[in-house]
């Protein structure tokens, strides 16, 4: 028999969703099952997008551009510029989702061997896409204990290389959720154009900043547009992760032309998808003050429920709708799966992330997990007793 390539062999699996064989079972079982491992949100996509759709009148189904339809792109300027980011539609390649954005900027920038600087915990499929593009992943820690923040500068220069050629950063942070500080920027823009580093900044979560706190992104810096490349998505901003429509944006024209080569290859994103994300862009800011403030109250109510538990530490995330907790257990993997398989609190369990899966480094995270609080709150509440009950009855606990 044909045997399978290595890439596909050391290709990971997703740690946010290798777990659902156990899930599906639980439910076959009749269980409940509490999601909390996926950063599906549960709030309603703006009345927009789903009217454009609706009110869709087109005889053929066709190709558009394979940078995205100019219609969509001055739509995007709109939303950009209001941002500050001041670019053009000629900044910008619509992309099949924010991953698109990620292995399309990584094929562009970087060749087979070369070396990315990622801060660690990190968004766990950029580990696949590393492993797609052949590219090598040079993990940076950082801490639980201090909520998560940017390791010290001189940890980035500890690794880097001859090889090293870019950075990534997610802000907010998918799984921590913790928020970059402008002076965090700031560093790492020295640190760029001290080794001529391209600086990917993947902001998927840029909508969702808790406590009057502020979001900064590289291209509000100064002097680092040929270094910048934004790697974005409509699927948390709208609630519509089924959309799969995404965007990369870059000042530097040679990243533009290269990387629509690349778009050009795969043809062209959706026709539907880009009007409904033309629609997207006129969604009233009431929209996004209700959305936030729901996920303020989720977060609060997590948080504060992980904290009163015995032997757990949660951080009080700045952004995003996750969090990285550290339990008192001996393996998170053998606690996600026994939670599905072996526990039942009144016909009820829940499902997360194994944190193993959002770190390079091996052993990293391995009393941790990650939950999203994409569930209204009455769901978390109950999801959060079934927890405190497992972790009571779950025999691998350590303290």
């Amino acid at each position: 028999m044909p045997k399978i390539s290595q890439k596909g062999l050391h290709m990971p699996a997703s740690p946010i969703r290798k777990l659902t064989p156990f899930a599906d079972k639980a439910k076959a079982d009749g269980k409940k099952v509490y999601h909390l491992n996926i950063g599906q949100p549960d709030i309603e996509t703006p009345e927009g997008m789903l009217n454009a759709i609706k009110n869709i009148d087109f005889k053929v189904w066709a190709y558009t551009p394979s940078e995205g339809t100019l219609s969509y792109r001055k739509k995007l300027v709109e939303y950009y510029n209001k941002l500050g980011y001041n670019i053009t539609p000629d900044n910008i390649i619509v992309t099949t989702g924010g991953s698109e954005a990620i292995t399309i900027a990584m094929m562009t920038c970087l060749d087979q061997g070369d070396e990315v600087i990622i801060p660690e915990p990190f968004y766990a499929n950029y580990n696949g896409f590393a492993n797609q593009t052949d590219i090598v992943v040079k993990p940076i820690l950082s801490y639980i204990d201090n909520g998560f923040a940017l390791p010290p500068i001189a940890e980035f220069e500890k690794v880097i290389t001859e090889k090293t050629k870019a950075i990534i950063i997610c802000n907010p942070n998918n799984p921590t959720g913790y928020l970059y500080s402008r002076e965090e920027l700031e560093a790492l823009k020295a640190l760029c154009l001290k080794y001529d580093l391209y600086l990917f900044s993947d902001e998927a979560y840029r909508e969702f900043c808790y406590d009057g706190r502020t979001f900064v992104s590289p291209m509000h810096l100064d002097g680092l547009d040929d270094n910048v490349v934004v790697m974005d998505t409509v699927s948390k901003r709208y609630s519509a992760c089924g959309a799969r429509l995404g965007c990369l944006i870059t000042k530097n024209k040679e990243i533009i032309s290269t990387g629509l080569k690349f778009a050009q290859a795969r043809l062209s994103p959706g026709m539907v998808e880009q009007i409904a994300g033309e629609a997207a862009v006129d969604t009233p800011d009431e929209y996004f003050e209700a959305v936030s403030k729901e996920y303020t109250e989720r977060r609060d109510t997590l948080v504060n429920a992980l904290n009163q538990m015995d032997g757990v530490y949660c951080p009080n995330p700045g952004g995003a709708f996750y969090v990285v907790a550290k339990l008192p257990i001996d393996n998170a993997d053998k606690f996600c799966q026994w939670m599905l398989e072996s526990f039942s609190h009144d016909n009820q369990t829940v499902m997360m992330a194994p944190a193993t899966g959002f770190y390079s480094s091996p052993g990293a995270g391995a009393n941790e997990v990650r939950m999203a609080y994409v569930l209204n709150n009455n769901d978390l509440s109950k999801a959060m007793e079934c927890l405190a009950e497992g972790l009571k009855q779950y025999p691998g606990r350590t303290l």
